[in-house]
């Protein structure tokens, strides 16, 4: 007859060994997708056609077996999941259209300010930037261009699967779903820091420089990666993220600096500033979940599952 005490502890055991489980299961796609970009030997550089075209098909097929490593974290950690791999991974259609839609609003409210200076120093103002975006020609020759179809399409579609759609079920049973807002974009900062070899096999820059470059790029993909995380766990949809970071790709960092030079500093400046206060009102409403439906990842949350 067991004592009281022996079966907290094995759900102590059981529960320490799934969080391992999860953090091995993470660090492994998280090597594989960075490994599958070197498995082609080639002393081109990273934006060549023939290299963007190697690695994209090494990625895509990556994100194509993450489902399967989903499916063998659930086997071994032994975890109770009553809906399938792609909806706890966020592919599925329930909620799509919004969860396509306000997150990327979303987004583009936060990057108010670098779309209005974008407007004012093109010569037709907003119209312009309005043609520029709906012009047909301009997306045939960007769908024609292979580091635009990497940086706009393959990047964000298969990071966002791998690291948010296949990584968060498996962390949120371990850590709960807000902690793994804050987890799971650790992998993905650090899978960035590949970028070294790639600039030191160039020798661009001495090595003070380039690391100061990865540690920067490991803020900014960090902070980026908790946000689309967070997106991520409110809607229930891997969507939303893609979108967000394709997005973001096409505008980068916001040059805020040139903003206090600009002749209209005061208008741009503002424009920035409200960017940022319209983001931090509309961030919760716009992410509610009543706009999506029930949320998969959610099902396997332990309580209390605040995020949720």
């Amino acid at each position: 007859m067991l004592e009281p005490g022996h079966g907290s502890i094995r759900q102590e055991v059981h529960a320490h060994t799934r969080c391992w489980v999860c953090v091995l299961s993470c660090l492994l796609l998280a090597f594989f997708y960075v490994g599958s970009l070197y498995i082609w030997r080639s002393i081109l550089p990273r934006d060549h056609p023939s290299v963007i075209k190697r690695r994209c098909a090494s990625v895509l097929l990556v994100s194509a077996l993450s489902p399967a490593v989903v499916k063998a974290w659930i086997h071994w950690a032994d975890v109770r999941v009553d809906v399938s791999v792609w909806a706890l991974m966020g592919v599925r259609l329930e909620g799509f259209i919004p969860a396509a839609v306000f997150p990327l609003l979303l987004t583009m409210v936060l990057y108010l300010g670098p779309l209005v200076h974008s407007a004012m120093d093109n010569p037709k103002g907003f119209t312009g930037e309005l043609q520029s975006a709906l012009d047909v020609q301009s997306w045939r020759l960007c769908v024609g261009d292979a580091v635009w179809l990497r940086n706009q399409v393959v990047a964000p579609l298969t990071e966002e699967l791998v690291f948010r759609g296949a990584m968060l079920p498996m962390l949120v049973p371990c850590t709960g779903p807000t902690a793994a807002i804050f987890v799971a974009p650790l992998f993905f900062g650090v899978a960035h820091f590949h970028h070294i070899i790639e600039q030191q096999r160039l020798h661009k820059d001495c090595m003070s420089v380039i690391l100061l470059v990865a540690g920067m790029q490991f803020l900014y993909t960090t902070v980026f990666g908790a946000f689309t995380a967070f997106i991520f766990m409110r809607t229930g949809h891997v969507v939303g993220p893609v979108l967000c970071h394709s997005f973001c790709n096409s505008q980068g960092l916001p040059d805020i600096s040139s903003a206090f030079q600009h002749p209209e500093r005061s208008a741009l400046v503002f424009s920035y500033l409200m960017g940022v206060l319209l983001f931090l009102v509309l961030l919760f409403p716009l992410t509610d979940r009543f706009l999506y439906g029930a949320i998969p990842v959610c099902s396997i949350a332990p309580p209390p599952a605040s995020v949720c």
